[in-house]
């Protein structure tokens, strides 16, 4: 039996973040309010979740009154949802959305959490790089902090981040010529780089497998120390919602934030080519197949919303994650209101 003062013990330890985190959360309203932006509230419960190889749904049954059933899932990420709006005629939105994964659990990982998500129509992405610098200000700022830490590292919110593309990050911290790499070079040579690197590789790896181990094990733990880290320009193929870069192809108009060795942002410049989108997509859900013997449906109107969709960039950020850096919480379960228990 479950002891009955448990919860309101480990409540009462949590109640300090939890404090901040309603102070960040009013915070970063009032800065989209004084830029123009809605706040939407999207559906959670959808035909599609998403359709990125290594993300997983929880799934539900839709049972009409006439007896029939649909397989509904939670969302992975209100992503889809939003682009939706801004085809309906939004130009500025965000959404502090309850995202669901499965297979996620750990001192970053929770199967329910908080992703905000913003969206500029007709603007670059490097806005949004902007916007990320005035919210880690604006998060410390709430929180009375001058630090954000996690682990042993630390960063400075109110420095400016440092810019560092993913092939500089590569040749500084991996000693890989990854421009050199890129598909459609052999991953037999990018194994052989990465393992030269101290990487163990497996021969059933992808490209994309590879990329992703150099990344966690030798980049990862290394940005975002001292003041943030905007970690830009990934490989096209490792971006399968990105629009390409215009001067180079092969590589996305896509980065990541990094603070205290975290990942907390993921933002974009939007691909609005529906036909490619769909590839990347069918792509996307044959791996899933291979790996794991599941894939997803496709979300027809999404697809059909990207042809009427402007120019925009888009991104989602973990927002427990920027709570526990900027209250000093230790895991994600300290700055969640009712946390999932343990198995």
């Amino acid at each position: 039996m479950a002891d009955p003062t448990a919860f309101w013990a480990r409540h009462a330890d949590r109640r300090p973040f939890l404090l901040g985190r309603m102070r960040i959360a009013a915070a970063l309203r009032q800065f989209f309010a004084a830029r123009d932006f809605v706040e939407v509230e999207t559906a959670a419960l959808v035909r599609s979740p998403g359709n990125e190889t290594h993300l997983h749904a929880f799934a539900s049954d839709l049972i009409t009154p006439a007896g029939t059933r649909e397989t509904l899932y939670l969302r992975t990420s209100p992503e889809f949802a939003c682009k939706k709006l801004l085809a309906a005629g939004e130009r500025r939105l965000f959404e502090f959305a309850r995202s669901y994964r499965n297979r996620e659990r750990g001192v970053l990982h929770h199967p329910e959490f908080t992703m905000l998500e913003w969206y500029r129509a007709n603007e670059r992405y490097e806005a949004l790089m902007a916007d990320c610098e005035i919210i880690l200000a604006l998060a410390a700022e709430a929180a009375a902090t001058r630090r954000f830490q996690f682990r042993d590292h630390a960063i400075d919110p109110f420095a400016a981040p440092e810019r560092l593309t993913v092939a500089h990050a590569f040749a500084r911290y991996a000693g890989i010529d990854l421009m050199a790499l890129l598909p459609p070079a052999p991953s037999a040579h990018f194994a052989a780089a990465a393992q030269a690197a101290g990487v163990r590789t497996a021969p059933d790896d992808t490209w994309g497998d590879i990329f992703s181990r150099v990344l966690v094990e030798k980049i990862e733990p290394a940005l975002g120390i001292g003041r943030p880290t905007i970690l830009y320009e990934y490989p096209a193929v490792q971006s399968p919602l990105a629009r390409p870069k215009a001067s180079d192809p092969r590589l996305a108009e896509r980065f990541e934030l990094y603070a205290c060795g975290v990942e907390l942002a993921n933002g974009f410049g939007e691909l609005t080519d529906a036909a490619e989108q769909r590839r990347r997509l069918e792509q996307q859900m044959a791996e899933k197949q291979r790996i794991y013997g599941e894939r997803y449906p496709i979300d027809e109107d999404f697809l059909a919303a990207l042809a009427v969709m402007p120019d925009a960039c888009g991104i989602a950020l973990g927002f427990d994650r920027l709570v526990m850096l900027a209250t000093g919480a230790v895991s994600i379960a300290q700055v969640l209101w009712t946390p999932m228990p343990e198995a």
